[in-house]
């Protein structure tokens, strides 16, 4: 059967888009699309039959009972993000912990980057993230909504901001605090001396959190149809395996590139890079599959709940069919 196939452009996940793996019975009609324009599509319209999921609005709609998607545990998005947080220069805020009470953008409030920072905040820094209040918008460029409908408590602000203003201007202005962001802001990698890193040695700060509590944050996920998934039972599994089996083609180019006698890929501190990660996370530092990642699922279940986002408690074993758990 011929199913649509829907990621961003990960290596984890091109060796199924062009063909060096296959799954039995299956043929992948091919769609390579940036996640800013994939996940309103998964979650407004599941248009594809296999798609890359924002996790955090895939616990949502589970939440809601309005999910077109069951998921399988290929883990396809992953990152630490204590190198997200920035503020004004004037704001004094030298920790995260200076951040309670303080006007905090964020490109959108369900997103998953997000989504584990305010985690980070609570349980690191002890910060009630629903007594801050909250500018959602685009970044440094463009026009950004909230992708889902947020049903939140009385009195918690998260308002979003003019079309044709971002996030960034607001911050240079004055007008918010600090900014939780997914990427670095442009007028940070500009040198704008108005715009700061909060965590300036964010790698050490990230090794140490995952030496604490084992997470390696998990951001997207696939989704399966789940129509599909009734029609064809073996569905799951067998995609499970073509995933796992892209991820691993991935991997062993990158420690191939690695251990070359000559450095293939524009980095000019792979060796490092390498070499702290696997001494931080073992050989084995990108882990699909349910129980390898329950840590991680049970604490995004907690954070969705907390953070109002869930309509109910989700337990992680509600995110995936019984033959993929």
């Amino acid at each position: 059967m011929k199913l649509t196939l829907a990621t961003w452009d990960h290596d984890r996940v091109m060796p199924l888009h062009d063909g060096r793996v296959t799954v039995p019975g299956v043929a992948f009609d091919s769609h390579i699309l940036p996640t800013g324009k994939l996940f309103p599509l998964a979650v407004q319209e599941a248009r594809f039959d296999i798609t890359e999921l924002s996790v955090s609005s895939y616990v949502l709609q589970v939440s809601r009972g309005e999910s077109a998607y069951t998921a399988i545990p290929a883990f396809i998005s992953r990152a630490f993000r204590h190198s997200g947080f920035y503020a004004h220069r004037d704001a004094r805020i030298e920790t995260l912990a200076d951040l309670a009470d303080k006007r905090v953008g964020v490109p959108e409030y369900q997103m998953t980057a997000a989504l584990w920072m305010r985690g980070l905040l609570a349980d690191e820094y002890g910060v009630d993230c629903t007594k801050l209040h909250w500018r959602t918008g685009a970044l440094d460029t463009g026009v950004r909504h909230e992708r889902l409908a947020l049903d939140l408590p009385d009195g918690m602000v998260v308002a979003p901001i003019k079309d044709g203003e971002t996030l960034q201007d607001l911050l240079l202005a004055g007008e918010i605090d600090a900014l939780l962001a997914p990427n670095p802001p442009k007028a940070f990698l500009e040198n704008d001396p108005a715009i700061r890193r909060i965590i300036l040695d964010f790698g050490p700060a990230e090794r140490a959190y995952h030496r604490k509590t084992g997470f390696f944050p998990i951001m997207h996920l696939i989704g399966v149809r789940k129509s599909l998934v009734t029609a064809h039972p073996w569905l799951p599994k067998a995609l499970l395996d073509g995933f796992t089996k892209a991820r691993d083609i991935a991997l062993d180019r990158l420690n191939a590139v690695w251990l070359g006698s000559a450095n293939r890929l524009s980095l000019p501190w792979l060796n490092e890079a390498m070499e702290a990660t696997r001494a931080a996370m073992g050989q084995d530092y990108w882990p699909y599959g349910f129980e390898a990642n329950r840590k991680e699922l049970t604490a995004i279940c907690r954070y969705s709940s907390a953070q109002y986002l869930a309509a109910r408690p989700v337990s992680p074993e509600e995110l995936f069919p019984e033959a993929v758990r």
